[in-house]
């Protein structure tokens, strides 16, 4: 099965964990729990950046929709 996530060097990453976790649309409790966990972290940006795409890569038969908001992020 082929991933349809942009790559770990995408810049979409570190949009989301520059405050864009913020901006996605999710009904999911996990990913709204992430975005408050990276919001309130005081790791280097590539930490939090590294940590989303890691959840995105677990999760990613579930956040079909959230995977579509990515590139407007």
């Amino acid at each position: 099965m082929t991933s349809s996530l942009p790559p770990a060097s995408a810049p979409c990453w570190q949009s989301l964990a520059t405050g864009g976790m913020q901006r996605l649309q999710t009904p999911l409790l996990a990913a709204q729990l992430l975005a408050k966990r990276v919001e309130r972290s005081n790791a280097p940006i590539a930490t939090k950046a590294a940590e989303i795409r890691s959840f995105f890569v677990k999760y990613e038969r579930l956040l079909a929709d959230e995977i579509a908001q990515l590139g407007r992020l």
